[in-house]
């Protein structure tokens, strides 16, 4: 269960051929904004930290949404809007506040996000037991988690030899996946709305993470003093150089890779709603051994996917993609339909495994045709499958609790 777009997209791997754009990220185009070699870039830690707090606002309601529901009286499936809203919000803060990053540096987007986050959490507990509100403040909330999330990978990008990038992705991994078992004991000890406000967390690290921003900042306005009024893509206005490439939607080596990371992150934020309310009706366990156990398994399926990223030259473009669509309708199999706990938290496993594995892999084949300059919009437009995957995901599930009945 990986937590975000950006997870593998800072650093696109190489594999089934393609070209790596690592080094094409903005910070790498401005020597000043570099960390030094063998060394990772300053803030890095804390930025992992902030980014898995923003992170854990994505799966961290899951255990809680039946005990929202009895509280708002509303059926769960419902209740599931909340999960669904975090994802919309993400979807459209995502490409928003990148382009004020490009304008305004990574300390601006910092505060920004921050700011949302705790507007979003602000709306979410001070509103009344009604859906709609609670709805909106999630919305804002996912937006300031957004805007975080970018802000942490282009502090990151200093370093051009991939470590900061990596730590940063697997606090975000980290994030994703260890949200059900934090959001499970917040509900518990402070209530379900403690579980919707999860990205408060991140507010903690803020001053450890703004000073390495403002660092990047002003190295990056040094960098830039003699290329004023123009972008890497070479266009002469600054607020463009961010924009998404959409006419990359009619080229078929883009859109084939896209709609399979869509189907992938549908299914497996799909089963971050209902395969722990599937593993607790097999078991009677309550919420903390239920977000422990599920939240453990997909951790290790999302560390266990850099396997399959590995394999992914040798295999080959066609057979990665089979296994990948195989593996995700497999897992939405198992989860949904077997009758054995261990089997259940396998199929979510194997779901964040080819999520993540697939994330890494398809980003490589979706833009390693593309020239360098259009890579970075490429890779933008192409991680928005991500959260539209984390929206549809529990509106699938939720669907399924109305017609089927198999997730509970």
């Amino acid at each position: 269960m990986s937590a975000f777009p950006a997870r593998l997209a800072a650093r696109p791997t190489a594999v089934l051929g393609r070209a790596t754009a690592a080094s094409r990220t903005p910070a790498a185009h401005h020597r000043g904004a570099t960390a030094a070699p063998g060394r990772r870039a300053p803030g890095t830690t804390a930025a992992a930290l902030l980014i898995a707090a923003a992170a854990s606002g994505i799966s961290g309601p899951s255990l809680a949404l039946p005990t929202a529901a009895r509280a708002l009286h509303v059926p769960t499936a419902s209740a599931a809007w909340l999960m669904t809203a975090y994802g919309l919000g993400l979807l459209v803060g995502t490409p928003l506040l990148a382009g004020t990053s490009g304008r305004r540096g990574p300390a601006a987007l910092v505060r920004a996000g921050a700011a949302l986050v705790a507007l979003g959490a602000t709306i979410v507990l001070a509103s009344p037991s009604a859906l709609l509100p609670l709805v909106a403040g999630r919305a804002v909330e996912a937006a300031g988690a957004a805007g975080l999330t970018v802000a942490v990978f282009r502090i990151a990008g200093r370093d051009r030899s991939g470590r900061s990038t990596g730590l940063v992705a697997i606090g975000n991994a980290a994030g994703g996946t260890l949200g059900l078992f934090v959001g499970a004991g917040a509900a518990q000890l402070l209530g379900w709305r403690a579980a919707l406000v999860m990205p408060l967390l991140a507010l903690a690290v803020l001053p450890a993470v703004l000073r390495p921003a403002g660092r990047a900042q002003q190295a990056g306005a040094a960098g830039q003093s003699g290329q004023a009024g123009r972008t890497r893509s070479g266009t002469p206005d600054g607020r463009f150089h961010d924009a998404l490439p959409l006419d990359l939607l009619r080229r078929p080596d883009f859109r084939r890779p896209a709609l399979l990371m869509l189907a992938l992150a549908t299914v497996n934020f799909a089963l971050v709603y209902g395969a722990p309310r599937r593993v607790a009706s097999l078991t009677g366990w309550g919420p903390l051994p239920t977000g422990a156990a599920v939240a453990s398994v997909a951790l290790a399926g999302a560390l266990l996917s850099w396997q399959l990223v590995r394999l992914a030259p040798a295999l080959g473009t066609a057979r990665v993609r089979v296994l990948l669509a195989a593996g995700s309708a497999a897992a939405a199999a198992a989860a949904a339909f077997a009758p054995w706990p261990p089997v259940v938290l396998l199929g979510s496993a194997l779901s964040s495994l080819v999520t993540a594995g697939g994330q890494g892999v398809l980003t490589g084949s979706a833009v390693g045709g593309l020239a360098p300059e259009r890579q970075g919009g490429a890779i933008g437009l192409f991680n928005l499958a991500f959260p539209a995957g984390v929206a549809a995901g529990p509106v699938l599930a939720g669907f399924a609790d109305q017609t089927v009945q198999f997730l509970y």
